[in-house]
């Protein structure tokens, strides 16, 4: 645990914050299911709307980055003991994702009406599904928390933890924010048709990549 006096202690908490701010925005800002989710519902609905999907997986980056801060041996033996379960779940969410993208394409008709607040609820929880059966997640923060070296919090330092932790989480939520403000901005610009032909290829890539690691995983028990 890190000594010191109190303004030291607390520059350093400050200093895992941000880092853990940078943390959150980097693993939330790359192209996935749940920012087609997220952007869907923002120009559909708002900016909260697409901010409470986002929250989903935030809530789920949370959960990996506080095991992940606990534990790092401890998590990537886990997650390589379970690896073929977590794929094929991620699979399974994604391919049946990837139909209801598509089965609820955005059409002229019903662009004006806001998402239902049942179907922003389904899509909270799939966002926290798909984030956190994607062994991928787990094992980056893993490789990002362990990477940090010297300025990763030391074993038994509760308040540089919590400190990182929480970064994660507001960085993670920035980004939610921005990319739902940014397209519940521009919503006005985006015609019906052009949302329907991107929903509809979203859809197609999420299935695409579902039977990709579907077939990944037979061919890893069949060769």
């Amino acid at each position: 645990m890190r000594t010191g006096s109190q303004d030291e202690i607390l520059l350093f908490n400050l200093s895992y914050l941000a880092i853990g701010v940078g943390i959150g925005l980097i693993t939330s800002i790359p192209v996935g299911p749940v920012n087609v989710m997220a952007i869907r519902h923002a120009v559909q609905g708002g900016v909260l709307a697409g901010v409470f999907v986002g929250a989903g997986a935030a809530l789920a980056d949370v959960i990996y980055a506080s095991v992940a801060v606990l534990s790092v041996s401890a998590v990537t033996g886990f997650i390589n003991g379970q690896e073929a379960f977590i794929k094929l779940a991620g699979a399974v969410l994604l391919i049946g994702f990837g139909g209801y993208v598509i089965k609820f394409a955005p059409n002229p008709e019903r662009q004006s009406q806001p998402p239902s607040k049942g179907r922003v609820a389904a899509d909270i929880l799939a966002a926290f599904a798909m984030t956190i059966t994607n062994p991928g997640a787990i094992l980056g923060f893993v490789a990002i928390i362990g990477g940090l070296g010297s300025w990763r919090p030391e074993a038994g330092d509760r308040a540089g933890e919590t400190s990182l932790i929480l970064g994660v989480a507001l960085g993670a939520l920035l980004w939610w924010v921005f990319i739902s403000s940014l397209m519940s901005h521009v919503s006005g610009f985006v015609q019906s048709k052009w949302l329907g032909r991107a929903n509809l290829l979203s859809g197609l890539v999420l299935l695409a990549f579902g039977a990709g690691v579907m077939i990944n995983l037979c061919l890893s028990y069949l060769l």
